[in-house]
């Protein structure tokens, strides 16, 4: 990841390797880059003279070849480092590489929206399909990871409410479980609902990376067509990092991230972060009236929305020693609370339901470079969860939007019940993963990996005004076992490819009720799944990407038995696959060294077979209607999503970004049936279709004091209206549409004393729009927050 500085760099230098004449080649010259530790740095290096760029490989190497005699000034960039401007003469007197020092950055100024594709990954040259975000430029912001994803192309969010509200992300038409989230590099299968996409701070990353298809095979887990890489800061360092934020509906938000780093090698680590907010915002329905059952169109505030959540995740151990370059033994704990204000539509309105949960996660992490030979590497990650889950549901009631309640059975007010069910249900998920990555690299052209994750799951609960309900007593075990093989060749500095695959195997455990009787079942899913992703350089400012992968993806464990409060689960679900094409192109490129562009563009081709979708039941007798995970035989995608941007030095920044994906149902005869199905080759249901963001941010230097920078930055996000179900069925002008969504965000970021102290304003969803994720749930209106927050680290001694 990097700071905007060496993206502007990088495109400058791209620029200069074909903008500039040159004069007769007579010398050569040759550099290493490194650190205060004497380790080598991948680096952006720009001559002033002439407009010349490069970049280090990962050993710090790099070079200019067939240069005239003359003087010349080397400008070098590096992320998490202080700029270093060095006046050579060639040619050299010596034929020894002229070595570079850079010393760590002491701060870094913060910006809201600075966006693109990671410098580092481009000078690697990857062949995947990713978009990485800085997440250090946003540290000011109080947004949460969800929201720092929902501004990259391809990529949507969709929440049923506020703060700690059920989320579901979807890339490129592939959404909820079809697209796997990762810890640094560990799959987040485990981590219950204290440790959710939106309530983690963006403080909380170093960076995220978003894959688009085809996953890297050291990234393990049952991905079916893409991937989220959540990168923490493991850098042994001393320092601190505390924010506080308060906002609107009485939103409370805090950080703390803080490491010590001994010069033993003793290593102490911890993010802890705190989520509140009484998520009491206007909503616009229709208010029953409980004794005519009248209803009357209103405007009320929420009024059983009520969320907090409180986190710590602390490591503890040693680095930088022979038999280990890290060895941590780490804790994550947790805790949450949500009152359930709706169910899947905004007519169901409770008063007293409400979920908890809590985490309790030992783990441990081992890494080793160049273990027993140069270029083997091996790391060991095991976390296991022995947290609980609980749902309450106990008031024998029926509730409207005002507050007002009356019992269900008005004749009878003691009789036992729930306002859907009565239950106090407690459970636990025991939830286990482990992974070992082994990677060898054999020289400077080949390079193999092998990837082991393996998870488990056995729930167990009891009702405790049911507790010998013979339902919560069946068996709900998974065993999942993910093994990949990789294998790299970087052919030359322009091509490389990859080439891996996949091994996908599944136990689970249930049971199926039949004539009053539960049956014990028990079954096997193994599968091999395969891939290739390659990358050309067709001008050094001119990438193309390719790639395929056939992908399975298992069924998930709250799919297989629900979740307990509106996902009903469905344990004859079936693995679903999908033979995934991505083309990528990225064109990057200046215009009189002060302005840049970049030019991003994807097609996308989806052909998935038991594809896995929620889908809403009929209503029941109570007016509840739950979601049931169902496979649909075969559906097709074809998408583009492309992104445009533009920054002038390091003063204004701007982009825009559009996604189009076109999901159809290609079932054409369904299966039982033998005529042509009603919805061959409609659109995919609830699944937004067309949507963008544009964004743009502009910096003043030294406002007010020296070593200030005062940042204002604009965010627009466009979704077009989608139909909830089937397009083919109903009146047009009757059916349930989730209607076309345009928000206006703002914010304005005073870094001060080189970004040591911070004060950040912001304001989301400006014109007050009505706003919905998912049919007739109501997003925040218009919301404003503030932030403070200090950051200090301290200059290790070498």
């Amino acid at each position: 990841m990097q700071n905007k500085g060496i993206l502007l760099m990088a495109c400058l230098c791209l620029l200069g390797n074909f903008g500039i004449a040159q004069s007769k080649p007579v010398a050569d010259f040759e550099g290493i880059i490194k650190d205060e530790k004497g380790a080598a740095i991948e680096a952006v290096i720009y001559i002033r003279e002439n407009g010349k760029g490069t970049v280090a490989s990962s050993t710090g190497v790099f070079s200019y070849k067939a240069l005239p005699p003359g003087h010349y000034t080397l400008e070098i960039r590096a992320v998490g480092y202080k700029s270093l401007i060095q006046q050579i003469d060639l040619p050299l007197t010596t034929a020894t590489p002229l070595t570079f020092q850079l010393r760590k950055k002491e701060s870094q100024l913060s910006a809201v929206t600075v966006w693109g594709r990671s410098a580092t990954e481009a000078v690697n040259k990857q062949s995947y399909n990713v978009v990485a975000i800085d997440a250090k430029k946003l540290y000011n912001t109080t947004l949460d990871i969800g929201q720092v994803m929902n501004r990259v192309s391809g990529a949507r969010v969709r929440e049923t409410g506020g703060v700690g509200s059920d989320v579901s992300f979807s890339l490129n038409g592939f959404t909820g479980k079809q697209v796997k989230f990762f810890v640094d590099g560990m799959p987040m299968d485990n981590f219950g609902s204290s440790f959710q996409l939106n309530n983690i701070p963006v403080n909380f990353a170093e960076r995220v990376e978003i894959y688009k298809g085809v996953v890297p095979v050291w990234l393990g887990g049952d991905a079916l067509g893409g991937a989220v890489n959540i990168v923490t800061n493991t850098t042994p360092r001393t320092y601190l990092d505390v924010s506080y934020s308060y906002g609107s509906f009485n939103t409370h938000k805090s950080a703390i991230n803080a490491g010590y780093t001994a010069n033993s090698g003793f290593t102490l680590q911890l993010n802890a972060f705190q989520n509140y907010s009484d998520n009491n915002y206007w909503v616009d329905v229709d208010v029953a009236n409980l004794k005519s059952g009248v209803n009357t169109p209103m405007r009320v505030r929420r009024f059983h929305d009520r969320y907090r959540n409180e986190t710590v995740v602390a490591n503890v151990g040693v680095g930088n020693k022979k038999w280990a370059d890290q060895l941590l033994f780490g804790i994550t704990l947790g805790q949450n609370k949500a009152d359930i204000q709706t169910g899947n539509r905004m007519y169901e309105v409770f008063g007293g339901r409400e979920r908890k949960g809590n985490i309790i996660q030992p783990s441990v992490k081992y890494t080793k470079t160049n273990l027993f030979v140069k270029g083997l590497d091996l790391r060991i990650h095991g976390k296991y969860n022995l947290g609980e889950e609980r749902a309450i549901d106990t008031l024998f009631r029926q509730y409207n939007w005002l507050g007002d309640w009356q019992y269900k059975d008005r004749n009878n007010p003691d009789a036992i019940g729930g306002e859907l069910s009565r239950m106090d249900y407690t459970y636990r998920n025991n939830n286990g993963i482990g992974n070992v990555n082994l990677s060898y690299k054999i020289n400077n052209k080949h390079a193999v990996t092998l990837n082991d994750v393996i998870t488990t799951f056995n729930r167990k609960g009891q009702n405790k005004f049911d507790p010998d309900n013979i339902a919560n007593k069946q068996p709900k075990k998974t065993l999942k076992n993910i093994l990949g093989l990789g294998y790299r060749l970087d052919l030359n500095e322009r091509w490389n490819t990859s080439v891996f695959m996949k091994h996908y195997y599944q136990l689970s455990e249930s049971s199926d009720y039949m004539d009053g009787v539960y049956y014990h079942s028990r079954g096997t899913v193994s599968k091999f799944g395969y891939g290739l992703a390659s990358t050309y350089f067709l001008l050094p400012a001119l990438q193309v990407k390719a790639s395929y992968e056939k992908a399975y993806r298992l069924p998930d464990n709250d799919e297989l038995f629900g979740d307990v409060v509106n996902l009903t689960g469905n344990p004859d679900l079936k693995p679903e696959s999908s033979d995934n094409i991505n083309i990528g192109v990225n064109y990057s490129f200046a215009v009189h060294t002060d302005h840049h562009f970049s030019v991003d563009g994807n097609f996308i081709f989806r052909n998935a077979k038991d594809y896995i979708r929620n889908q809403l039941q009929p209503v029941r007798f109570d007016g509840f209607a739950a979601m049931m995970p169902v496979n649909t035989r075969d559906v097709t995608n074809r998408g583009v999503d492309g992104e445009i941007r533009y920054s002038y030095r390091n003063i204004f920044t701007a982009g825009v970004n559009a996604t189009y994906q076109n999901l159809r149902n290609n079932t054409r005869i369904e299966p039982g049936k033998t005529e042509e199905s009603d919805v061959y080759r409609d659109r995919i249901p609830n699944m937004p279709y067309f949507f963008g963001n544009a964004n743009a941010s502009i910096s003043f230097k030294n406002v007010g004091w020296k070593n200030t920078l005062l940042t204002v930055g604009y965010n627009l996000l466009y979704v077009r209206e989608f139909y909830l179900r089937w397009p083919s069925k109903g009146d047009k002008d009757t059916k349930n549409i989730i209607p076309e969504q345009l928000a206006h965000d703002m914010s304005i970021v005073y870094a001060l004393a080189n970004g040591k102290y911070n004060i950040a304003v912001e304001g989301s969803n400006l014109t007050d729009r009505t706003l919905y994720d998912n049919f007739s749930l109501q997003k925040p209106g218009r919301a404003f927050h503030v932030k403070f927050r200090y950051f200090f680290i301290k200059n290790q001694a070498h």
